[in-house]
Order: structure tokens, then sequence, then C-alpha cells
């Protein structure tokens, strides 16, 4: 091995792995959605009232089924954040989006949705933000490019 694949006793390499994914009807209701509309939706348990997002068929809190879809966003409120450290850069400073991952409970929302926060240097707790959506989209997650301050 050379200095270009080995440091200090550290192999870097990279792994491509080609995969298919069942979302399922709830998620996949979900990411259509987010794709044709440019809306997020949750679902209702009707046991502890809570809306999940993004939606699910059941509560992973009450094990019950949930069928009530409920809209929600696109503004929400950061409740925890984090720097996004580019791989070309191991020591963070290099983030060539300038985004930091979030978790963010969507107004009308009881869970928070992890995703990105963009156009701000300075994430906080309780930042008010709104969703961003991608020029294209395909029916994933990215489609909401990111969020905002609001």
């Amino acid at each position: 091995m050379n200095n270009d694949t080995m440091n200090n006793g550290v192999i870097i390499a990279g792994v491509n792995l080609l995969f298919n994914y069942a979302a399922g009807e709830a998620a996949s209701r979900f990411l259509i959605a987010l794709r044709d509309e440019k809306k997020i939706w949750g679902t209702r348990c009707p046991s502890c009232q809570r809306v999940l997002v993004p939606a699910r068929s059941f509560c992973p809190r009450c094990f019950v089924d949930t069928t009530e879809w409920i809209e929600v966003g696109p503004t929400g409120t950061v409740s925890a954040f984090a720097p996004v450290f580019h791989l070309a850069d191991p020591s963070g400073f290099g983030n060539p989006k300038g985004l930091s991952a979030a978790l963010i409970r969507l107004d009308g929302a009881d869970t928070a949705l992890a995703h990105f926060i963009g156009e701000t240097d300075a994430p906080q707790i309780g930042l008010r933000v709104v969703a961003v959506f991608a020029e294209s989209r395909s029916g994933h997650i990215l489609d909401i490019a990111y969020f905002k301050p609001a």
C-alpha cells in the first residue's frame, strides 16, 4: 500500500453499494407527495394522537396502524443540529454546501424530521425554518433540498 491509501494504519477506501428499496405504502405516499405536490404529510396515531413525520403505517410507540393523513409544515423549528463534515476535508472546515444536519419539528407534527439546514452560518436550537424544494424531484427525501431560516 502506498501513502495515498493508508494513513496512520487506517485504510481509506470507497465502497459502492447498489440496492433497491421498497418504501412501503405509507413512505411511498409521503415521497410521492414531496415529488408531485411539494407537500409534507404525516400520519396520526389513533391511540396517542401523535402526528408522525415522515408518515408511517403504524405508531412505533403504540403499535397501532395509522390511517389518518395530516399535512404538516413546510415550516418548523430546529430541535437539534450538527455541522456536516465533507469527506474531502475531514477537518470539517471545507463543507462546500454549507449545510448542517438537523432534527426539525415541523408545524403540526409531534416527531422530528432529520434533514439539512442551509443558507445560514449559525444554526441554533429554536431557529424557525422553511422547506426549500429541489427544482428536479424524483420521489426521494432530498426532494426537500434543505431547510432555510424562515
